[in-house]
C-alpha cells in the first residue's frame, strides 16, 4: 500500500501563501494520478487539484488561478502551491495517489485568518 505524508500546513493571514508537500513511498509519482482534497469543519470533503501520471492538471473552480499543483518525480513528491488565500480555504488538506486503488494521507491543517 502506498504511504503518503503531507506537510506544509499552518496558519497564514488572508492574502498569504503556503506550499503543501505530499511525499509518497516508492517511485509512484510517475505511475499514479495524484492530487489534493480538502475538508472544512462541518463540510463535505471537496476536490482541490489533481495531476495525472501524464502530467495533466485539473483544478476546482474555487482555486483556479490561485493554486498550482506540481510534482517532482525524483523526490516522489507532489506539491500544492496556494496563493491569495482566504478564510474560505481553511480546511484539512489531504493528498491521494491513485492507480488501481486510491490511497490517502492523513492530512495537514491549513488555517487562514481574516
Amino acid at each position: 500500500q502506498v504511504q503518503l505524508v503531507e506537510s506544509g500546513g499552518g496558519l497564514v493571514q488572508t492574502g498569504g501563501s503556503l506550499r503543501l508537500s505530499c511525499v509518497a513511498s516508492g517511485s509512484i509519482a510517475s505511475r499514479n494520478d495524484m492530487g489534493w482534497y480538502r475538508q472544512a469543519p462541518g463540510q463535505q470533503r471537496e476536490f482541490v487539484a489533481a495531476i495525472t501520471r501524464g502530467g495533466d492538471t485539473n483544478y476546482a473552480d474555487s482555486v483556479k488561478g490561485r493554486f498550482t499543483i506540481s510534482r517532482d518525480i525524483a523526490k516522489n513528491t507532489v506539491y500544492l502551491q496556494m496563493n491569495s488565500l482566504t478564510p474560505e480555504d481553511t480546511a484539512v488538506y489531504t493528498c491521494y495517489a491513485e492507480r488501481a486503488i486510491r490511497s490517502w494521507g492523513r492530512g495537514t491543517q491549513v488555517t487562514v485568518s481574516s
